[in-house]
């Protein structure tokens, strides 16, 4: 007669729990269905309806056009993920991660899950297969030129991209300009800076200093620098960052760029920020660093993204070091934000 050992986890130990390989393995192959309940409560805007007081899927229903049957079932998976909390009444409650799905508070995170979720990049995560088969980006399988010429030829595309990293900066910018050690006075350099958010939090908390915003025309065309305050203090300039970068500069701040390309590319922006650079000046490199070991951290996630939409990486320290030391740079320190990227500060070396 057969017997089921009920004793142990089937490796040899004795009196261990058996693991519950199966559920374990079917909710991590249900993933995108998460995604895809993120993104029906963001489109729904149920964190909206939700900011005022808690609501049940039968009062949330006639307000968001929906079936309250269907929703509460969408709404206690995400509770299963602390997006949000459900009462003994039935009723749901905003969490701190839920309450950043609003579009009325400062740095909401609305735009982000709405681009982040979006079909084209859902398509580009179906294909990673094919990345790690043939070592290119399945974007460009998919659709049939990189990314960013791709961006260039879908207006609708374009604005999601650019207002779920306005989004996804937001409360990145405000971060470093509190954590690194800007000096009173100097020029900063915003390399690849897009619309200036960064650029706009540094100013706004140095006071003493200016800044150039340095990025293609149709981004610097819809900066954010035109505040009263900043008059005077910055000034904007269009161009290519492969092909050189605004001279002069004390701090050349290059943040989310570097991820988005592989390391020969990423070494002619280095080089050029090089050339440019003011005696004693500094780069900072504002990206995820990421942490050795097997801890989840936001930026090991990003890593296979870049991988699969733009043949770009997330780099750890070590990767750094190497990298801005063949661009003629030499890491001075790290530091650690309460964002998930980090501060890379590097000088001429």
């Amino acid at each position: 007669m057969d017997t089921v050992d009920t004793s142990g986890s089937g490796n040899g130990e004795t009196g261990a729990p058996q693991l519950d390989v199966a559920g374990e393995l079917t909710e991590h192959a249900l993933g995108h269905l998460f995604s895809a309940a993120l993104r029906t409560a963001a489109s729904c805007r149920i964190a909206d309806h939700l900011a005022s007081a808690p609501r049940t899927p039968d009062e949330l229903a006639p307000l968001t056009d929906t079936d309250a049957g269907q929703l509460r079932r969408v709404l206690r998976y995400l509770a299963t993920r602390g997006i949000f909390r459900e009462d003994e009444a039935g009723a749901f409650h905003l969490t701190p991660v839920g309450d950043a799905l609003r579009t009325d508070v400062p740095h909401s995170q609305h735009a982000m899950v709405m681009m982040l979720t979006e079909e084209t990049f859902q398509r580009t995560s179906a294909g990673l297969e094919e990345t790690v088969r043939k070592s290119g980006p399945s974007f460009e399988r998919i659709y049939g030129k990189p990314f960013f010429e791709h961006l260039a030829t879908d207006p609708a595309l374009r604005k999601l991209f650019d207002d779920g990293m306005t989004s996804f900066s937001a409360p990145v910018n405000e971060v470093v300009a509190e954590t690194y050690p800007f000096p009173e006075r100097g020029t900063v350099v915003d390399v690849g800076g897009g619309r200036g958010g960064l650029l706009l939090s540094i100013l706004r908390r140095h006071p003493g200093l200016t800044g150039v915003l340095f990025d293609q025309a149709p981004a610097v065309s819809r900066h954010v620098l035109g505040e009263d305050e900043l008059k005077g203090r910055w000034r904007a300039e269009s161009g290519d960052f492969f092909a050189g970068a605004p001279e002069g500069g004390d701090i050349y701040v290059i943040k989310h760029v570097l991820h988005d390309w592989p390391d020969d590319a990423c070494l002619r922006i280095l080089r050029n920020c090089r050339a440019a650079m003011a005696p004693g000046a500094r780069v900072l490199i504002v990206d995820a660093v990421l942490p050795a070991g097997n801890d989840p951290h936001p930026g090991k996630a990003l890593d296979v993204a870049m991988a699969a939409v733009v043949d770009g990486k997330e780099r750890t320290e070590e990767e750094f070091t190497r990298l801005l030391g063949e661009a003629g740079l030499r890491v001075t320190r790290t530091l650690p934000t309460r964002a998930f990227p980090s501060v890379v500060e590097a000088v001429a070396a």
